[in-house]
């Protein structure tokens, strides 16, 4: 099995994050300033990373892939068993994808103000959703954990500090942190920045 991914795109962090947690023996090939492996470009028709080939089957686009990990390696499961519970977790995957990602993305190509003021809201909101739990949406570590982490890692490479109002974030981006996966999943580049919490 191998992962092309990149050393500092959100969408391969979280691919890596599921891959350390569930321990999973992928060779990783990371790759830089969009020099595309020939391999990447026969097999996927999008040309994008991360790229998961498992054998004969290549897989894009980082949801699809956190969901075919979890599915192939069930230990320890990271999506609930109960369709309403997984339903629920899906809605916040696409949550997190739609606005989340799009506004990173956004800050990585200008400082702009106004995805500053609406990423800064958004992660209060999502202090707000673990007061009472110890990780996003319970007490199990789970892919929405796995896809929020990346955006959360670079809140300060964005300039975003949500403050006094987000006390709650500050817990749990240190619980998640904290994981052995998480630090594992970490490429060098990732590494050289620099949390609000750690």
């Amino acid at each position: 099995m191998i992962l092309y991914s990149s050393p500092i795109n959100l969408h391969s962090h979280r691919v890596r994050i599921v891959v350390a947690e569930k321990n999973i023996g992928v060779r990783i090939v990371q790759v830089r300033d969009g020099n595309l492996p020939s391999d990447i470009q026969l097999l996927n028709p999008y040309n994008t990373l991360p790229t998961l080939v498992d054998r004969e089957l290549a897989v894009y686009h980082s949801r699809i892939i956190i969901n075919y990990l979890d599915e192939r390696f069930p230990q320890p499961p990271l999506m609930p068993v109960d369709p309403k519970r997984r339903a629920h977790f899906r809605l916040a995957l696409h949550r997190i994808e739609n606005d989340f990602y799009n506004l990173a993305a956004r800050l990585d190509q200008k400082d702009g103000e106004g995805e500053k003021r609406q990423l800064r809201e958004a992660m209060i909101e999502v202090s707000e959703a673990v007061e009472s739990s110890r990780f996003f949406l319970g007490d199990e570590f789970s892919l929405v954990d796995c896809s929020l982490a990346p955006v959360l890692w670079r809140l300060r490479s964005y300039g975003i500090d949500p403050g006094p109002r987000a006390e709650a974030l500050y817990g749990y981006m240190r619980r998640v942190f904290g994981r052995p996966s998480f630090m594992e999943g970490l490429s060098e580049l990732e590494r050289d920045m620099r949390p609000l919490a750690a």
